[in-house]
């Protein structure tokens, strides 16, 4: 069966060696959007082969973020599936038996070189590179007797196992994003494939076995992987595969903010931004910070990280997970690294702050309420609601809602001192109390209703438009700002307005 005619299967397969880096989160999101675009289905592996780097919590992390994301899995280790177990380190007998296939069919050997041997060999040879040109002058199953070779492994000398590379050869990786791309197989060295001090297979052999056995169809990663593509491809060749090997896709990097090198955390950490999905814990060690815990909401961090090394074809930028199912194509993928703008980031949780319905705002608020002493009980849903719709135009996240809207919950507990210096004056106290005896004697407290008494009031009396109302304001939310004033008292009502406006004249003039 052709590849086209092959229903589309791709993998997002992670390591557990700590937290899902964000350039990781994009690589399955692309997968994901990929999949989903094309009808097909989307396969979580966790690649663990490497023990010595195994991180507790970190499989756990993984499927947490990506179920936070809205990025579905159809088989994983979770999810289950016919084409189980999806962690590595429960698949050895799968493994032992493809490394058997390479041995019996002279595309592999046995190496027992000790780390002291190999490092001996590169001080003896510059650049030293295990390969067709040194492979025999060391201590392998090609030079010594098949005797000594079953001895060995009898009497339990580590070994490992070499893909034998043919030199001279121009091998060729067809990616679909960057084209042919040939190398010459003289350059490569005889990768190790299997070790027997753990009985595991090392990245290379595994992730073709599964591929092959999952029937992956496109294979869609970073392009760190690219040099590895040529190895990859002998592989498919070397076990017969090659009709059904997958496509490659290889991603460009996830830059700097500057553009000048990979992003990582230290630029996160200097410039003040995450670069994982969720918080990260360590083992006593220092918890990293996370897009969700940061306040990001995650159809605003899938939004911003599609973009960001691919574009619609048009002038979009608003794009909902279906939309960008529907918009993706490998083919506006760019081939240079993408710049992580951060403050980019920012506008897009800001963008979709502002489309949340007030309840759903109100909802997410009410635990930054409770981290600043008050009870959200205390106050009907629906006023929480609408003190949300009076600010959100201003915050870019969840957390910034106390800043702007705490004087709805509680009274002032100060007054900005420039405020004071600049819009209270001797005669401020008269006038307040001439507004209050204004506001008492209006019965509809609504904006609607309550500005043009008051505006009204200020021009009868000949004063000065913007010095009585931010007089007025400083004394209700404790600074000159804030919303549009008269939503501001229609929603405190008439008492607490009033209650406000002595209590300042109150405590500004002691």
């Amino acid at each position: 069966m052709s590849q086209t005619e092959r229903e589309v299967r791709v993998r997002f397969a992670p390591s557990p060696t700590g937290p899902l880096h964000i350039g990781g989160v994009r690589t399955a999101l692309y997968n994901y959007l990929f999949a989903r675009q094309h009808g097909g289905d989307m396969i979580l592996r966790i690649e663990d082969t490497d023990s010595t780097r195994f991180v507790p919590g970190a499989e756990d992390y993984i499927n947490e973020a990506l179920a936070w994301l809205g990025i579905g899995i159809d088989e994983g280790v979770r999810k289950g599936g016919k084409y189980g177990p999806y962690k590595q380190s429960e698949r050895r007998d799968i493994y032992r038996e493809h490394v058997k296939m390479l041995l019996d069919n002279d595309k592999a050997y046995i190496a027992f070189d000790t780390p002291a041997e190999l490092e001996a060999k590169r001080a003896e040879i510059p650049n030293f590179q295990y390969d067709a040109s040194t492979r025999m002058s060391m201590r392998n199953s090609l030079t010594l007797p098949k005797e000594e070779v079953d001895r060995l492994i009898a009497d339990g000398e580590k070994y490992v196992v070499r893909f034998k590379v043919e030199p001279g050869r121009d091998v060729e990786v067809n990616d679909l994003l960057r084209g042919k791309v040939t190398i010459n197989s003289s350059i490569l060295d005889d990768k190790v494939l299997y070790k027997s001090a753990d009985d595991l297979p090392t990245y290379h052999l595994a992730n073709i076995v599964d591929d092959h056995l999952m029937e992956i169809t496109h294979v869609i990663r970073g392009e760190e992987w690219l040099p590895s593509a040529p190895l990859h491809v002998l592989l498919y060749e070397a076990f017969g595969w090659s009709d059904t090997a997958p496509s490659f896709v290889h991603l460009p990097l996830l830059l700097k903010p500057d553009g000048k090198g990979k992003l990582s955390k230290r630029d996160g950490d200097r410039l003040g931004f995450p670069v994982f999905p969720l918080e990260w814990h360590p083992e006593g060690g220092e918890v990293s910070s996370g897009y969700r815990e940061s306040g990001y909401l995650p159809e605003a961090v899938v939004n911003f990280l599609a973009l960001l090394g691919w574009n619609p074809g048009d002038d979009s930028e608003i794009m909902s997970m279906d939309q960008l199912i529907e918009k993706f194509d490998l083919a506006h993928c760019s081939r240079s690294g993408a710049r992580f703008d951060y403050e980019k980031g920012r506008w897009f949780n800001h963008e979709y702050l502002q489309q949340l319905p007030d309840d759903q705002l109100a909802q997410l608020f009410k635990p930054v309420l409770r981290d600043n002493g008050i009870d959200p009980d205390n106050f009907s849903d629906d006023y929480i609601a609408r003190a949300c719709g009076l600010v959100k135009g201003r915050i870019y996240f969840v957390r910034d809602l106390w800043d702007q809207a705490k004087f709805f919950f509680k009274e002032p507990d100060s007054y900005n001192p420039k405020d004071i210096k600049k819009r209270w004056s001797e005669d401020t106290p008269r006038i307040m109390g001439e507004l209050i005896e204004t506001l008492r004697g209006i019965d509809d407290f609504s904006c609607a209703s309550a500005e043009p008494i008051v505006l009204d009031w200020i021009a009868s009396k000949g004063y000065h438009l913007g010095n009585v109302m931010n007089a007025f304001r400083l004394a209700v939310v404790g600074e000159c700002k804030g919303p549009h004033m008269f939503d501001i008292t229609e929603l405190l009502g008439k008492d607490e307005t009033i209650r406000r406006i002595n209590l300042a004249v109150e405590r500004i003039n002691a």
